[in-house]
């Protein structure tokens, strides 16, 4: 059997007790299909970058999962049906890890560190600016834009307009 890495957004109006319950229904269509399933995280509500299906947020959950395809299969299909489930990833892995994964283990070692503050004070004009010195707009040679190349009219005649017939141009 092979290994995988599951997880799918549940939407932002369920219940965290309603999006175990889909945990738990995935879990038995695995175990139904000769599957096992391992770790379960929850990584809580999130917010999108966009809007899905005019959701904003989202719950996240990750599975890891030791099943055969036709068992991965007969999931995505359930979730693809859903109106709950809004997206959902499957990627096939060698090995599981171990512990947390990289998205609990971030949110640990920022309450950790004790957030963004820590970094000490700092105002909007702290950047290090390196050896350049204050910018200046009017070093280039023709002024702010620069020597004209191209389209220059002050050395080619003007072209007489063409007049329609009864009037002006």
């Amino acid at each position: 059997m092979a290994l995988y890495e599951h997880v799918f957004l549940a939407r932002q109006d369920l219940s965290q007790q309603q999006v175990d319950a889909l945990v738990e229904h995935y879990k038995g269509v695995i175990a139904a299909n000769g599957g096992t399933v391992g770790r379960v995280e929850n990584w809580g509500l999130k917010s999108l970058t966009y809007r899905i299906k005019k959701n904003r947020k989202a719950y996240y959950t990750l599975m890891d999962l030791n099943c055969p395809p036709a068992a991965l299969n007969e999931m995505e299909r359930q979730q693809g049906l859903s109106e709950d489930i809004l997206r959902f990833l499957t990627v096939k892995v060698d090995a599981h890890e171990e512990g947390q994964s990289a998205m609990l283990q971030k949110r640990e070692e920022r309450s950790e560190r004790g957030g963004f503050g820590d970094r000490g004070p700092r105002s909007f004009g702290d950047r290090d600016r390196g050896d350049r010195g204050p910018r200046s707009f009017g070093d280039r040679e023709g002024g702010d834009r620069g020597p004209r190349s191209f389209g220059d009219r002050e050395d080619r005649p003007r072209r007489p307009r063409e007049t329609v017939e009864g009037g002006a141009a």
